[in-house]
């Protein structure tokens, strides 16, 4: 989990002592935003916003498109994003909302 991982830059880094500056340069070592996204979390958003321009797409065809396992995605990212509010799950597939259009510094577009 993400505090074992702060932990663990913390044993290193700081006598094992967790503070907030610590806790922002782990964060950052780990290339994990002030959002709480990392490079996965960006690669999926990238996919659904800027290769299928928002429109709905399905669970396989993002993680081929992103080089992830399906599984990974369902089970590890798409919960988080789910529940922030960037992507939603719809019949016809995943699809990226206005707040991830914004956090990516993309005009929204409605599909």
């Amino acid at each position: 989990s993400l505090l074992k991982r702060i932990r663990d830059y913390a044993q290193v880094h700081n006598n094992g002592k967790i503070n907030e500056e610590l806790t922002i340069n782990s964060l950052n070592a780990l290339q994990i935003d002030e959002s709480g996204l990392d490079n996965i979390d960006y690669k999926i958003l990238e996919c659904l916003v800027k290769r299928y321009s928002g429109r709905p797409v399905g669970l396989e065809t993002i993680a081929i498109s992103i080089g992830e396992e399906s599984i990974t995605i369902e089970d590890l990212y798409e919960p988080y994003l789910v529940k922030e509010g960037y992507i939603e799950r719809t019949p016809r597939g995943r699809r990226a909302t206005k707040k991830a259009f914004e956090h990516l510094g993309e005009e929204y577009i409605d599909k």
